[in-house]
């Protein structure tokens, strides 16, 4: 039914713009390329008026029809004119070059030069509520196209920004199929926290994601940063906005572009444990060392069972898996198909696209009868129409949405558990038969876990989302009222509903436990022994129920909708040597189903205010406010006013300029304004007190505490909410930045740089000196200070010459913070205090060195002085060694304890982002690549990354920690020994397991071809054929983790350790224009 009402939808869409595309005679023109008698053709050439190179793609229309046609990888053009035209002129434009209107009397060798301009490129920019000239910018805006998003065959668009537009960072910790969403932070982390750091994303001036929208359906994405720029947001643009415009149509014949692309995806993170004898032979080196004289007999691993893993010559009973190599695949299937038409008439202009995406997993199928493997499939729909309702009236209408389907395995934290399972634990599947062995009396540890026990027939889940989006607005023109008036009203509506479904298995298969014949017929013989019978046979456990139907439970729904309304009064008008513009706008939003209070929808109320003036469009100001309401704060405190400004100087305008050739345009820019925030972590109405919640237990039988003598069982008490505050108001932030833009040598060298401050107050957070015995939520209050600084380069150059052309641009961008009040007990000691540093550090010891056999006397006790006080401080290792960590002793008392930590390293997010972006164009043959660096980054390693054999001394042991792990052999290894006796010291958080999270990363690549016209071509409609090759994280260099195998961009323990990887993609595609 969709695909149906999408194919009426394209051929309405067809009809309304040839219908609204008369030819000067009456008649409906249908293609310009095709020739009948009374047309002539008209050929020539575009060229760059500087050095005659061809403009590839140069577009050039019969001025007054939508005749037109695009110039090919020679510059080439061929144009149908009718006949009956006398004065034929064409209209011809070329992006970065001044369009021309050109008479001709030829109709053949026509040579057009084009002359390039420094201030067009980008000559229109997406603003908050509009748009502006780009040279009249005041603001701190970075923009990136529709071409350079779609080199990227990653899902989600969001994944290529880090590095092509400054200012933005980026972490993405999982590369799931329809999951692969990262958290996108605009010039760091302002906040005490990441989570209360995340910007205003909006996509047609609405808030909504766009980490799901096909790439095809995107012309533009802006990020603003300064307060010039998102003052007007107000209430949600203290961390920064980021706006998201989507195709439209432009007159012209029908444009249909097809595109098809073919991908695999492979695995970043690469994982892998020691084999069975490694893992055998390092055990048993470690219960020496632990328990020196330890006997061969009191081994957990005999040696029996070592020659057994050593020889591998009974896989069965003494097997070695590498788990991930078992159940994973080393490559997984990705493909995207995508149609757009675009076109229109004098009154009807159209976008349409479809899309279609799959994404493939990296888990194999066994023996299920269903597909336990990870897949993602989306269809993305969208429909942008223009209409000129009069010759001062439009009316504007999208219809966008997406529906998708993710399915999933049932797992219990198969990414995190993998990593506990042991090589010989099981030989996974034999002749089709699961051989399980979790309790081998030849191997006595308290888990035997193989990589199948964590999801194998447990079924599988899919997750069912529908989003639709539409806006609908009118711009009414009134200069009849005066001149550069113009009024506009807009609505949108949102809707969103997902449904999880989860079907299990009715009956669990059978399994077969090996067991060798002579323990049943020779109980008592020693498994060593030459005659005992090494003769396997198999016990069935369970029955066989993979044949039987699954069942089916809706385990989740989550709905959401929401509407907007604004409407706006435009001015704008020039007086000479005067430009002047101006905004009113009101907003109101509501939401519905929010996570808490879930029947009462969330609203917002808002007022934008814009003032524009230039003389001689070299003196720029920029007044902005916004004031806005919001439900959270008590009504006396709910609105708050964020103004703004910023000024500019075009000095290239100036006449002391004009008599230079080296400089094309330079403008000096400065902003300052205040941007306010109400959110934390979902809260709403901080102003009420909290409700109180009956039957609350604080114990898991069921009831708080016992009352009277003869009442028999516990009983349940009322507990309150957390406390309202009716002082509470906004969270605030000065913004200041300082900018500058050059152009210069004909605009191929370009340099924008920007620094900028921002001072956060009145941050929202509640109080953190309050004992935790005490059993109340304390309210929110405005208790925090951050100051945040930090700068952004930007320098390309872009050059040509005969059928050559070439670019390349870097980019840096730099941002730290700093906390200058929190809400913190006083520490013992000033190194121990999170006041005064930066957010999002790590907490812990700080690793001095490795005790060596020096430290320790004849028996093996660590070396005191004459009067029998230690020589080294004293912690809390039971029995310490060679190889164990030697913290430092931050206070010099001697001992290591709690006052000895302190905050390290740096945050997940990079300090540093680099960009850079580059390419070389020769006729139809195009290569361009993005790489993209972080620089000042942390990475913690935690839980299985850090723990050997895990917490219960039974599971898998990664392959990087055995490799570098202290041994006498090894002293100069990267981590300390390992041991079964000292695990609380080992374990301890300190920088010792703290890794450089700092990468190179070459995040896309794309080689493409793009066929020259031809004939054959042509005659099946074909107007463009391109095929390329893309990449997405192609290679990864200077990076501590990966060396490990580690993603440097993906999780090292923690909340995300039970993560999809990160992966890689390898793209072919053909793209087709007809």
């Amino acid at each position: 039914m969709k695909k149906t009402a999408f194919c009426l939808l394209l051929a309405v869409c067809i009809w309304s713009s040839s219908a609204g595309a008369p030819s000067a005679h009456g008649t409906t023109v249908y293609a310009a390329s095709q020739q009948s008698p009374s047309t002539e053709p008209y050929t020539g050439q575009i060229v760059d008026a500087r050095d005659n190179t061809p403009l590839i793609g140069a577009t050039i229309i019969l001025k007054g029809t939508t005749i037109g046609t695009s110039s090919d990888t020679e510059g080439n053009f061929r144009i149908e004119v009718p006949s009956t035209i006398r004065d034929v002129e064409f209209e011809v434009s070329y992006i970065g070059y001044r369009p021309e209107t050109v008479r001709t009397v030829k109709t053949s060798q026509i040579l057009i030069r084009l002359t390039e301009d420094a201030t067009s490129l980008e000559e229109v920019q997406v603003i908050a509520y509009g748009q502006q000239k780009k040279v009249s910018v005041t603001g701190a805006i970075a923009s990136v196209g529709t071409k350079d998003l779609l080199k990227s065959p990653s899902g989600s668009p969001a994944n290529a920004l880090a590095g092509a537009i400054t200012g933005i960072s980026t972490v993405q910790m999982s590369g799931q199929p329809g999951a692969e969403d990262p958290s996108i932070y605009v010039r760091g982390t302002g906040s005490l926290s990441s989570t209360a750091s995340q910007p205003l994303i909006l996509v047609d001036g609405v808030e909504r994601s766009f980490f799901q929208i096909d790439p095809h359906e995107i012309e533009s994405i802006t990020v603003l940063k300064d307060a010039s720029s998102t003052a007007v947001f107000g209430v949600r643009g203290a961390n920064g906005v980021i706006l998201v415009t989507t195709r439209r149509g432009d007159k012209g014949s029908p444009e249909i572009s097809w595109n098809s692309s073919f991908g695999l995806t492979q695995s970043l993170r690469n994982l892998s444990g020691v084999g069975s004898y490694d893992y055998a032979r390092i055990y048993s080196e470690i219960e020496r060392s632990d328990t020196p004289g330890l006997t061969d007999d009191k081994l957990t691993f005999s040696p029996f069972v070592m020659e057994r893993f050593r020889k591998g010559d009974d896989p069965i009973m003494f097997p070695d898996v590498d788990w991930n190599d078992y159940i994973f695949k080393n490559l997984a299937w990705q493909t995207q198909h995508s149609a757009t038409i675009s076109g229109g008439g004098n009154r009807v202009r159209y976008f349409v696209s479809g899309s279609f995406l799959e994404q493939d997993g990296m888990l194999k199928k066994m023996y299920e009868s269903y597909d336990p493997n990870y897949n993602y499939q989306r269809f993305n729909y969208r429909s942008n129409i223009d209409i000129d309702l009069s010759r001062t009236t439009q009316l504007r209408l999208n219809v966008g949405g997406r529906t998708g389907t993710r399915r999933e395995p049932v797992t219990d934290a198969l990414w995190q558990k993998i990593m506990w399972a042991t090589p010989f634990s099981s030989p996974g599947f034999v002749d089709g038969k699961y051989i399980s062995n979790p309790h081998s009396s030849y191997i006595p540890l308290a888990e035997l876990s193989s990589g199948l026990d964590f999801y194998y027939n447990w079924g599988y889940r899919k997750v069912r989302s529908n989003e639709l989006n539409l806006d609908l607005a009118l711009d009414q023109n009134l200069d009849a009222i005066t001149k550069g008036l113009k009024i506009n009203i807009k609505g949108a509506y949102n809707t969103t509903h997902s449904v999880t479904t989860q079907y299990g298995v009715t009956a669990a298969d059978s399994y077969y436990s090996p067991y060798y014949l002579g323990s049943i017929t020779q109980p008592g013989m020693d498994v060593s022994d030459p005659e005992f019978d090494n003769t396997i046979i198999y016990k069935t456990e369970g029955v066989t129920g993979l044949d039987e139907p699954m069942s089916y439970n809706e385990s989740a729904t989550s709905r959401a909708r929401d509407w907007y309304l604004e409407a706006s009064l435009n001015y704008q008008r020039s007086f000479g040597d005067h430009d002047v513009s101006a905004l009113l706008l009101y907003n109101q939003s509501k939401s519905y189903y929010p996570a808490q209070y879930v029947d009462i929808p969330t609203a917002y109320v808002g007022y934008v205010g814009r003032l524009t003036y230039s003389y001689r469009k070299r003196y720029l100001v920029d007044f902005n406010i916004g004031y806005n309401g919001s439900e959270n704060f008590a009504p006396g405190k709910r609105y708050g006013l964020f103004p703004a400004g910023s000024i500019g100087w075009i000095l290239s305008e100036e006449n002391f300029m004009k008599q230079q050739t080296v400089i094309d345009f330079l403008k000096l820019r400065a902003s300052y304004g205040l941007v306010g925030n109400d959110k934390y972590s979902g809260a709403r109405f901080l102003y009420r007190q909290g409700l109180w919640y009956g039957q609350h237990s604080i114990r898991s039988a069921g009831g708080s505490y016992e009352f009277g003598s003869t009442n028999n069982g516990m009983q349940y008490d009322a507990m309150e909410g957390t406390i309202g505050n009716d002082e509470v108001t906004w969270e605030k932030v000065r913004k200041q930045n300082y900018g500058i833009d050059l152009k210069m040598f004909n605009s191929r060298l370009s340099l924008t740089a920007d620094y900028f401050f921002e001072h956060r107050y009145d941050i929202l957070s509640s109080r953190n000196t309050l004992p935790s015995i005490v059993a109340v939520n304390l309210p929110l209050m405005n208790l925090g200070v951050v100051d945040n600084h930090g700068y952004e380069i930007s320098l390309g150059w872009n050059d040509s010459g005969r059928n050559l052309n070439w670019w390349v641009q870097g980019n840096v961008s730099y941002s730290k913070n700093k906390i200058i009040y929190m809400d913190e007990v006083t520490p013992n000691y000033p190194w121990m205090a999170q006041t005064g540093r930066s957010t999002g550090l790590n907490y812990g010891y700080l690793f001095d060195r490795y005790l060596s056999s020096d430290d320790f006397d004849a028996d093996g006790n660590l070396k005191v002085d004459d009067a029998g006080n230690p020589l080294l401080p004293t912690m809390s290792l039971a029995n310490p060694k060679p190889g164990d960590a030697l913290f430092k002793d931050l206070n010099g008392d001697g001992k290591i304890d709690g006052n000895d930590k302190t905050y390290f390293g740096y945050s997940e997010r990079p300090d540093y982002v680099f960009g850079l972006l580059g390419g070389i164009r020769w006729k139809g043959l195009e290569i361009s690549m993005q790489w993209t660096a972080g620089l000042h980054a942390s990475r913690m390693l935690s839980g299985e990354y850090r723990e050997p054999f895990g917490s219960t001394n039974s599971r898998a042991l990664l392959q990087f920690l055995a490799d570098d792990s202290w041994t006498p052999q090894h002293p100069d290894a990267r981590f300390p020994r390992m041991t079964f006796t000292n695990k609380q010291h080992y374990l301890e958080d300190s920088d010792l397991w703290l890794m450089d999270g700092s990468y190179l990363r070459l995040k896309v690549l794309d080689i493409g071809y793009t066929f020259a016209p031809q004939k054959f071509l042509n005659r099946i409609g074909i107007k463009s054929l391109r095929i390329y090759m893309s990449g997405y994280n192609l290679l990864t260099l200077f990076s501590e983790l990966n060396d490990m195998d580690i993603d440097p961009e993906g999780t090292t323990g923690g909340s995300t350790i039970d993560s999809y990887p990160n992966v890689r993609i390898f793209n072919l595609g053909v793209n087709l224009t007809f």
